[in-house]
């Protein structure tokens, strides 16, 4: 059966639900036709590819669950395709709504090919990471229009929202330089942009040719996610007018899309003290009217590489809490290393922890069920249950059995001095005994 709109925002538009949306509806636990108004005014985005058939739908924005991503792919220091795939394997077990095909080496799109095929998460790529191994050119020698034909091979493979760093264009770069920072440039594709507008002399062709790359994206309903190549890398640089004036471009291009039925999503900063994202959360959906928030982290400190997993759930969760929409997961291996599967695992569980507490904080429907059913179990020390409702029982079990208690009915903590033991047994009229008891 044909489709007769082109984009989940123009069927929005039309006044049309489209099976998208109820699926969205359905997991949401919100009408479907305020899911398909918050649509069409951008405020709710919906990235699925025409061509991603395994795709299970999910929605991004205001009212909804935050949903997180995962990065994976090859680089030329770590090029195994089979390791790779056992991340995204992980990365579906835990229940990540998105991953990232960020492969950087080589012929890239046999893996996003079978990435795509498999994965009912989204699958997000950023194009220029794949533009001088796709198309075997150095930086200096690719046109404008170099940079289109990547765009659309991913589009056409099924990819269902690309990072696209249009707004660090000329004015942004002259702020940037204006405003010096102590890290500089810390998006890979942004400062890779920066180079070729540095070594060119022309403005960066995502910018310059935006409503081509528009038309790409309107054509197999790919989101666009509009990247943020000025983020801060350090707590020193946040909020300075590199970033600013960036997102503010960026407010710009995000009307510019809607306007040709194109979803968006806008990404933002990387590292920034506490007491300034909330602030920030506000100043984005203020400057880019309510269009889906996208956040690597923040990451509120810079002195705990290994951790910054840590670091990142603590300001993903105050994002979150404070309008973010969307994760995208740090690794303890951030800043130092490609990921391994564990540190993967370790990324994504941190990820989620910060997403689910700010859904709590939220109020988002049915936010609280779980923990709800955890409590009851715990309530009546019932480990099996308890295991069961614990985002990973494998690992929750490993630690109780590590230990083993006595008497099943407590763990290796307090024994038989168990606050919530001794609570029930004087609320069934027992008597409560440490020394006689057997």
């Amino acid at each position: 059966m044909m489709r007769d709109y082109s984009t989940q925002m123009e069927a929005a538009k039309k006044g049309i639900i489209t099976p998208e949306m109820k699926v969205v509806s359905e997991k949401e636990y919100v009408d479907a036709e305020k899911i398909r108004e918050k649509t069409a005014a951008g405020e709710i985005c919906i990235p699925a590819n025409i061509n991603h058939k395994s795709l299970s739908p999910e929605g991004i924005g205001g009212g909804l669950r935050t949903k997180i991503n995962v990065n994976l792919g090859i680089s030329g220091d770590a090029k195994d395709y089979d390791l790779e795939m056992q991340k995204v394997d992980m990365s579906i077990k835990f229940g990540a709504e998105a991953i990232m095909d960020l492969s950087n080496y080589g012929k890239t799109n046999t893996f996003r090919r079978e990435l795509i095929a498999k994965s009912p998460a989204m699958i997000g790529t950023v194009p220029m990471y794949d533009a001088i191994g796709y198309l075997e050119k150095d930086l200096l020698d690719i046109k404008a229009e170099d940079f289109l034909k990547v765009v659309r091979a991913h589009a056409e493979e099924g990819v269902d929202f690309m990072t696209i760093h249009a707004g660090i264009n000329r004015r942004a770069v002259e702020a940037f330089r204006r405003d010096r920072r102590k890290m500089n440039i810390v998006s890979r594709g942004g400062s890779l942009l920066f180079a070729w507008m540095s070594m060119t002399g022309n403005e960066n062709p995502f910018y310059e040719y935006y409503d081509e790359v528009l038309d790409i994206l309107r054509e197999f309903d790919v989101t666009i996610s509009l990247g943020d190549a000025l983020r801060p890398g350090c707590i020193d640089d946040s909020t300075d007018a590199g970033q600013i004036s960036e997102l503010i471009e960026l407010g710009a291009l995000t009307e510019r899309a809607w306007a040709k039925d194109v979803q968006v999503m806008v990404e933002g900063p990387g590292h920034m003290a506490m007491n300034e994202i909330a602030a920030n959360m506000q100043l984005q959906k203020r400057i880019c009217h309510n269009a889906p928030f996208y956040v690597l982290g923040p990451l509120v400190t810079d002195i705990f590489p290994g951790y910054d997993h840590i670091t990142s759930a603590i300001g993903g969760a105050i994002a979150a809490a404070s309008g973010a929409d969307f994760l995208c997961y740090v690794t303890p291996a951030e800043h130092l290393r490609l990921p391994d599967l564990n540190d993967v695992k370790e990324g994504i569980i941190a990820s989620k922890i910060a997403a689910h507490a700010a859904d709590i904080a939220k109020g988002v429907p049915h936010a609280r069920d779980k923990d709800s059913e955890m409590a009851a179990a715990r309530h009546a020390v019932d480990w099996d249950e308890m295991f069961k409702i614990a985002v990973d029982p494998d690992k929750a079990k490993a630690y109780f059995e590590s230990t083993p208690p006595a008497d099943r009915h407590t763990c290796s903590m307090c024994g038989k001095m168990c606050a919530v033991r001794t609570t029930n047994m004087i609320l069934e009229g027992k008597e409560v005994k440490f020394c006689t008891e057997k």
